[in-house]
């Protein structure tokens, strides 16, 4: 066995013309004295949050019974190979949401507003919006301090008008967004996979340079070309492994970023006021902004990512499998039984693409584990009921090992009257992530149930 006596720092970055090129986590970071005491790298805990709007169906959801003996869903049932690592929530509650005295209706602009700040939303339509500090964004001050990025913040549309009323007087501000800084600073969700790409490996000059960069190299792997072919000189057959996967994987999601942009560029509408690089396809699009996301962990560019599939009051249609109606006006079934089954069609729609990112990040090496084993994930919503823009029985899955924190393979089935906040799932994802926080929105205590080893 042939023993290096490189140790590369754990930031390692191979530079080019406008980009920088992070490296995934490599044996040769963690310095190696022998052949038989090599310490392996620590596992680094990453958290990441899935919003789905408007409410779910909950009979097609969640198992009949609780414990570990379930059976997955109609709606579930993509997840069936995540087993082992899947926890089911069910009725948790979300009162921050909910109208105080007072208020007007506005169900879903506080709906998204108080899924990861579990606070109340000021009543405006102006520019003195408030709420809280989000889930995420108290991880990203933490887990942020050694990474280039603190967090990110991606969506899959989003409505233009950022001010101004969007529902009963609340501000746009609050659908646009599940992501806040401090209680009155919202962070945009960005929607432009091109601008994610560039965000991550863009290096130096102004976007518009950053964008000429882009544009004249074959590839962001062309303008790191001498740095990489003496970096593969030096690394053992495993690292030179892990490096051209990483390198692949960057190269895929360049290319369908390029395949987006040739054929929106040949749209016979080009009038049409939308950015270039978003795929047609909703599930397309969804896949790319998943890929950005693996690449982004892979690489440790960061270790927080807020990703909303969709947002309240969404009209988005769903073609791919066969629902032609506005997703917001099926999530108001009245009872009738063919919206219903739409809308779950919807709802396990969303998890099937949900289940693609969590077979990249199982398939995704991060150490002697896989990132989907070091990290945990929340997929949920902030309204039950979406008949009855219900804020209790709220949908939540937990996915993901958190370095062996988290344990799976059970539905953990809370009575309604209970009254258990989603606070308290969401005190619980920050401690396994060492994240220290007291208290955070309504919480009375952490789920002890998830502990894992």
């Amino acid at each position: 066995m042939i023993i290096s006596k490189l140790a590369l720092p754990r930031r390692t970055f191979l530079r080019g013309i406008g980009a920088a090129l992070a490296l995934p986590l490599l044996d040769a970071m963690s310095p190696a004295l022998t052949a038989f005491a090599r310490t392996p790298a620590s596992p680094i805990r990453r958290l990441g949050f899935v919003y789905a709007p408007n409410g779910f169906i909950k009979e097609r959801w969640a198992p009949a019974i609780a414990g570990t003996g379930f059976e997955l869903t109609q709606s579930l049932g993509s997840l069936n190979g995540f087993r082992d690592q899947l926890t089911i929530l069910s009725g948790l509650s979300l009162r921050p949401g909910q109208a105080h005295k007072g208020d007007p209706t506005g169900e879903h602009s506080r709906a998204s507003a108080s899924w990861l700040t579990c606070a109340h939303a000021k009543h405006t339509e102006g520019a003195d919006v408030e709420v809280g500090t989000s889930a995420d964004q108290l991880a990203a001050a933490f887990l942020g301090r050694q990474t280039a990025l603190a967090s990110l913040e991606l969506a899959t549309e989003q409505n233009d008008q950022m001010v101004g009323n969007c529902e009963a007087g609340y501000s746009c501000v609050y659908q646009n967004t599940v992501c806040w800084r401090n209680p009155t600073t919202p962070l945009p969700m960005e929607v432009h996979p091109r601008a994610v790409f560039e965000r991550l490996f863009g290096d130096g000059g102004t976007p518009a340079e950053q964008r000429e960069a882009m544009r004249t190299e074959a590839s962001i792997l062309d303008s790191v070309r001498g740095e990489l072919a003496a970096l593969r000189r030096s690394l053992g057959r495993g690292d030179q492994a892990r490096v051209e996967q990483y390198l692949d994987s960057i190269r895929g999601v360049e290319q369908r970023i390029e395949l987006a942009e040739a054929r929106n560029a040949e749209s016979p509408l080009p009038k049409m006021d939308r950015p270039v690089d978003i795929p047609e396809k909703f599930e397309d699009h969804v896949k790319l902004m998943f890929d950005l996301q693996v690449l982004a962990y892979q690489a440790d560019l960061t270790r927080v990512i807020t990703f909303m599939l969709g947002r309240e009051l969404s009209p988005r249609t769903f073609p791919e499998i066969g629902i032609t109606g506005q997703h917001h006006g099926i999530s108001h079934h009245q009872q009738n039984p063919e919206m219903m089954a739409q809308k779950a069609r919807i709802d396990a729609y969303h998890v099937q693409l949900f289940s693609y990112y969590l077979e990249r990040l199982k398939a995704t090496p991060d150490g002697d584990n896989s990132l989907l084993d070091n990290m945990a994930i929340l997929y949920g919503g902030s309204l039950g009921n979406s008949n009855d823009h219900a804020h209790f029985d709220v949908p939540a899955l937990v996915v993901g090992g958190a370095a062996g924190r988290l344990t799976g393979n059970q539905h953990i089935n809370y009575p309604v009257a209970a009254d258990v906040p989603l606070a308290n799932l969401l005190m619980t994802l920050l401690d396994k992530s060492d994240v220290p926080v007291e208290r955070f929105g309504d919480s009375t205590g952490k789920i002890e149930v998830l502990s894992g080893v």
